[in-house]
């Protein structure tokens, strides 16, 4: 076998892994954009107990690795199994790999976001919102015409390499949580080729090759949506991305 015959090889045995990794990342991100505005909200507010509820919780999760939270939020699902799920009868739903993966992942990015938006929160022109005041805009219409525009324009780049971390972590999952009806992702399966005959440097390389090749699809997409938010300025759209997690 060539060269070439064993990259295409790989490849066709590791495209559906792929779409495994995407979908923990993709199920992920809509609740954690969610939570995470909430919780940047809640650190903001003049409200001591919640805002430091809210610091505490960003502070526990970039505080800790994310290879331990899968290891203690599933050791909490089965603990608690016995007694609450079972009886429950939907045992078989909260510990599926497919439902608690993503909810794992969630609360985690939820903490890296929510402390991204909090950044671009304080950020927001104050001259803006004492205009708005001035103009007789209640709250409500100042976060949705001056405040939310603003933060989420300031926050696009950054929460943009969020999301790629996103999806990078989703090669942990399966590290720690069951897989369940052969339903491998891209490094398991990768280690499933590694132990047929142990060339290393081909099956993960073809396996960096869909990290990289998924990741830059993120950043076509988002940095196309950051361009439609900046589209009403003079100055470059791009957005700079960064190596390391915020």
């Amino acid at each position: 076998m060539t060269l070439v015959d064993a990259i295409w090889a790989d490849v066709v045995a590791l495209w559906r892994p792929a779409l495994l990794n995407i979908y923990f990342a993709f199920a992920s991100i809509p609740l954690g954009f969610v939570l995470a505005i909430f919780v940047a909200l809640g650190k903001a507010s003049r409200n001591r107990p919640l805002s430091r509820l809210a610091s505490g919780y960003i502070y526990a999760f970039r505080g800790s690795p994310f290879f331990i939270q899968l290891f203690m939020f599933y050791s909490l699902m089965l603990a608690l199994n016995l007694s609450v799920w079972k009886p429950l009868g939907i045992d078989t739903i909260v510990l599926n790999p497919l439902v608690l993966g993503p909810a794992i992942l969630a609360l985690n990015t939820t903490a890296y976001s929510a402390e991204i938006f909090h950044g671009a929160l304080m950020a927001v022109p104050r001259g803006e919102l004492e205009a708005a005041r001035a103009f007789g805009m209640t709250r409500a219409q100042i976060f949705r015409r001056i405040t939310w525009p603003n933060m989420l324009r300031l926050a696009w780049p950054a929460y943009t390499n969020e999301v790629v971390f996103l999806f990078h972590a989703t090669a942990l999952v399966y590290f720690t949580l069951p897989v369940i009806d052969g339903n491998a992702d891209l490094m398991n399966k990768a280690g499933e080729l590694f132990e047929r005959d142990y060339n290393a440097l081909l099956h993960y390389s073809v396996t960096a090759m869909f990290f990289l090749a998924i990741s830059l699809c993120i950043f076509l997409i988002f940095g196309t949506f950051y361009r439609h938010l900046m589209r009403h300025t003079e100055g470059p759209k791009r957005i700079k991305f960064t190596t390391a997690r915020l």
